[in-house]
């Protein structure tokens, strides 16, 4: 009888299966209602924002200067030290920089004739700015916004007793010299370029162009010179009276800036007395839109002194009878209402725009202008 113990009897192992994967949700709803958030967020920060830009613009109903006199809404300015000297006398300093335009270049919205007849009221209602300085460097610009500026300044000297003393830079040409004749006193460099006493038309006529495309304009117009300086039009179409009248108009407009000349140098040499230049006799021989130095335009009479812009500071003091002065400036004032006001502008105010170290002015088919010819592209 075997009585050996059985062996064990043998239990194969539990077969393992992998779990059945669970179905993938789909993702969509979890886009769309991040989509969702988004819209919301931006609608709720475009409530927000419109709510404090309206609450905001209340404080700049009015602008205040320093003695909290009131003025219309405009630019608003704020005063910066250039130079402290512990006076409590001040010379304003306002700068005209670059084509003289009665808007922003390049699609900006200032306006800056409105920001100089600003800086020119801050200083006016500032009983402690005793005179103001005109840093000048522009080749000139548009014939509307160069005769504004030059009557804001007469205006100016006028109304506030206040003198204004000019500082040529390299450039016062034209419409830089239209506005700078308007000044009490004017110092230029010996080197500064000035005068470019002109007008000018400027336009193009590329009916040629379009001609070899068969390209054929198609105008209607209720009069003879209805489409006075069309470019489209060839040259036999063109009325044989529309040159005189365009010559005319450049004429009186001429007529009108060596008006201004005379009146503005004639007051300035009646103020000055002996100490300033009189215009020479034979002026006008140069006013024939070429552009002379500051030197020569000392012998004509155009500029009162040579030198600098501390020597122009000096004769602003002089003029006023001051021992020392605090140089300032007025700048523009941005602050939150400025950042917000950019999400309810189009997008053009946005645009990326690339520097290339050249400013090319954009003049416009049809302006008059005072600028020297070098400009003239």
């Amino acid at each position: 009888m075997d009585t050996s113990p059985n062996p064990p009897e043998f239990i194969p192992p539990p077969i393992l299966t992998a779990p059945a994967p669970k179905p993938r949700k789909s993702r969509g709803w979890m886009i769309a209602s991040i989509i969702l958030i988004v819209l919301l967020a931006i609608s709720l920060f475009g409530n927000l924002t419109q709510f404090v830009m309206q609450t905001l613009s209340l404080n700049h109903v009015f602008h205040s200067d320093t003695f909290g006199t009131a003025r219309e809404v405009g630019p608003r300015l704020e005063e910066v030290f250039l130079e402290n000297n512990k006076s409590e006398n001040k010379i304003a300093v306002i700068t005209i920089d670059g084509i003289i335009t009665g808007h922003g270049m390049d699609g900006e919205d200032t306006d800056p004739v409105a920001v100089i007849q600003a800086q020119l009221d801050r200083a006016s209602d500032d009983k402690n700015v005793k005179a103001v300085l005109l840093k000048m460097d522009s080749p000139g610009g548009e014939v509307l916004a160069s005769d504004q500026i030059y009557r804001a300044i007469r205006d100016f000297e006028d109304t506030s007793k206040k003198p204004v003393v000019c500082s040529m830079g390299n450039l016062a040409a034209s419409g830089g010299y239209y506005i700078s004749s308007g000044c009490r006193w004017i110092v230029a460099n010996e080197l500064t370029l000035t005068g470019s006493i002109g007008v000018i038309m400027h336009g193009y006529n590329y009916r040629g162009l379009m001609d070899k495309f068969g390209i054929v304009p198609t105008t209607y117009k209720s009069g003879l010179y209805k489409d006075m300086l069309s470019p489209d039009r060839s040259t036999n179409e063109i009325p044989a009276g529309e040159h005189k009248m365009v010559q005319d108009l450049i004429d009186e407009t001429y007529q009108k800036f060596k008006g201004v000349v005379a009146d503005g140098r004639g007051a300035a040499h009646t103020a000055n007395k002996k100490e300033g230049k009189a215009l020479a006799d034979n002026w006008q021989e140069f006013a024939d839109g070429r552009v002379v130095s500051g030197k020569q335009a000392l012998d004509l009479g155009l500029v009162d002194e040579l030198g600098d812009f501390e020597d122009a500071v000096d004769r602003a003091e002089k003029i006023a009878g001051l021992k020392d002065s605090n140089l300032i400036e007025y700048r523009q004032h941005y602050d939150i209402t400025d950042f917000l006001s950019m999400f309810g502008q189009s997008s053009k105010a946005h645009d990326i725009k690339f520097d290339l170290g050249i400013d090319v002015p954009k003049l416009h088919a049809g302006y008059l202008y005072y600028l020297a010819p070098t400009f003239v592209n």
